[in-house]
């Protein structure tokens, strides 16, 4: 997901991704802890995007971007 994508949300749009993104992190170290095999670089990319949405939600917050 790219940024222009993300500041096209709402903070609510982007508090359900977030959760989305946690919920699939989880289950992907989860795969990694039993053995089974994972896609290093999706892992990376769920990171990735969840740091670009907080930082989006706190450009808002301080009222720096629209």
């Amino acid at each position: 997901m790219s940024v222009k994508e993300i500041r096209e949300k709402s903070n609510e749009e982007l508090l359900a991704e977030i959760e989305t993104l946690k919920a699939e992190l989880f289950n992907l170290r989860f795969q990694q802890a039993t053995g089974q095999t994972i896609n290093g670089a999706r892992m990376k990319t769920i990171k990735k995007t969840i740091a670009r949405i907080k930082t989006v939600m706190t450009e808002r917050e301080l009222g720096i971007r629209d």
